[in-house]
């Protein structure tokens, strides 16, 4: 008897643990999206008023936005010093191959920005920049919409598919 019960409370457990990681990388993928944003801003300003060479631009950016978003920008500055013919698209492949967990959308907007920057002059540049921000603005702003209820919503459905479960086995 007291094994069913040991393994109702570990069902219940198990589930409420995913419901909670599930808003664990809800809460995460707006944080990065925000660090982007951060980045975004600093390097249309930069490239905007300083003209800033690339690699110290990624370096800068990196720095202003810091966490996982800094480290990927600080990777794609080395990998744009170490080639001689620095094709951004690819260094940005492979500063996000080191990046490790990231959510997908945050990769699709660094490879958008990956594609953008280092092709075009300077306006073309901070048009493209305007594009992955505008990009990047609404992903966050879809994700913040009803957030409170989405993440609230996540939580009690693990907590009542864990209690459902355990019904169902007892």
């Amino acid at each position: 008897m007291s094994l069913k019960w040991i393994g109702a409370i570990m069902v219940i457990t198990g589930c409420t643990g995913f419901g909670l990681t599930i808003a664990a990388g809800y809460r995460r993928e707006v944080g990065l999206l925000d660090r982007l944003l951060r980045a975004l801003q600093a390097m249309r300003w930069e490239l905007q008023y300083q003209l800033t060479p690339l690699p110290e631009l990624c370096r800068k950016a990196g720095t202003d936005a810091g966490g996982p978003i800094g480290e990927v920008l600080a990777a794609l500055a080395k990998e744009l010093d170490r080639n001689n013919i620095p094709e951004v698209n690819i260094c940005m492949r492979s500063a996000l191959e080191g990046a490790g967990d990231l959510p997908p959308s945050v990769r699709r907007l660094l490879m958008q920005l990956g594609r953008t920057l280092g092709r075009y002059d300077l306006p073309g540049q901070l048009q493209g920049l305007r594009a992955v921000q505008s990009a990047c603005e609404k992903r966050l702003s879809f994700l913040q919409k009803n957030r409170d209820v989405r993440l609230r919503s996540y939580q009690t459905l693990a907590v009542c598919a864990g209690v459902a479960l355990a019904i169902l086995f007892i």
